[in-house]
């Protein structure tokens, strides 16, 4: 491998000239999106070349076992758990940092529905409103969810409820139903998450489903049916990771170290996501002034001896 040294002062920046990029998977949410970018405008300041795969949530174990992209920045454990430990005890893919974050990720309603649905947020309730939630020629339900790795179908059967699941394409589709429905203050159930931009403009609550166990994904006789798995909710208090390829320590010490100093706070994932998400701003104008506004890091995620010599 040829290397090259670029003087910068009394720094030298060491980087590979002929090595593959170091390649960052972009998926199909907003603050997914813009931290990948910032991510990779941090390493290229390193010398460090820099790939953004797009790809959807559903590809992105392919790619990262098959070393077609080395980073995911956002695992969020509510949608995405099971996959990961499984990729990660297979030994497909190596967990990165774990991010000082507690995330959520559920059924969620305007608040003005409490008032057409009495006793939510209790999920019993939603046994006697299917009506309010469905098309005008069914009495069937419907929940808005995301092209992410969900149970709600096994809930939905474990629970009992006369609901069906409407799957939109990505994050900018379920923005554009959240927005049209509360416009019109028209009953909703959707897929929501925290952190996340949402909560600080409208008023809505997460719907309360039995509370999650692990013995819910895998025993039949836990919980409120016996014969199901998977009758209760998604994990509260959930983790959010990074998920790194087992090639990219090799590809680039300077990319692992930073890749596994880059923790990310609830602040961080909100922010990223009401730039782009609600002032709708481009996703290169969000990523530069993600990189502004938490400026004052920028030196605790980059500055390594693998990166930088003296």
């Amino acid at each position: 491998m040829i290397r090259q040294s670029l003087l910068l002062g009394s720094l030298v920046v060491a980087f590979s000239v002929d090595a593959e990029p170091v390649r960052l998977l972009s998926l199909d949410w907003g603050s997914q999106q813009v931290i990948t970018k910032a991510l990779g405008r941090l390493l290229e300041q390193q010398g460090i070349e820099v790939e953004i795969v797009y790809a959807s949530s559903q590809v992105q174990w392919y790619k990262l076992a098959q070393g077609e992209a080395d980073v995911q920045v956002e695992v969020w454990q509510g949608s995405m758990g099971p996959k990961y430990d499984e990729m990660i005890a297979k030994g497909f893919i190596q967990q990165g940092t774990v991010h000082n974050v507690e995330t959520r990720e559920e059924w969620w309603y305007p608040d003005y529905v409490e008032a057409l649905c009495p006793g939510l947020p209790n999920w019993e309730a939603l046994k006697n409103c299917a009506h309010l939630f469905s098309y005008k020629d069914s009495e069937r339900g419907v929940y808005y969810s995301g092209p992410w790795e969900k149970p709600d179908a096994a809930k939905i059967r474990a629970l009992g409820l006369n609901y069906r699941v409407e799957v939109l394409e990505d994050g900018d589709a379920i923005n554009r139903k959240l927005r049209d429905y509360i416009a019109k203050q028209k009953p909703l159930l959707i897929y929501n998450w925290t952190p996340n931009w949402v909560e600080a403009k409208y008023p809505g609550s997460f719907v309360e489903f039995p509370r999650y166990d692990e013995a819910c994904e895998l025993d039949p006789s836990w919980g409120v049916n016996s014969k199901y798995t998977w009758d209760c909710g998604n994990p509260r208090g959930a983790w959010l990771k990074t998920a790194i390829s087992n090639q990219l320590r090799t590809k680039s010490a300077c990319a692992f170290d930073i890749v596994s100093s880059f923790t990310l706070s609830s602040q961080h994932i909100a922010t990223a996501s009401l730039l782009i998400d609600n002032e709708n701003q481009t996703l290169d104008q969000a990523a530069d002034n993600w990189l502004n506004q938490f400026q004052h890091q920028h030196s605790d995620w980059i500055e390594h001896s693998s990166c930088l010599t003296r």
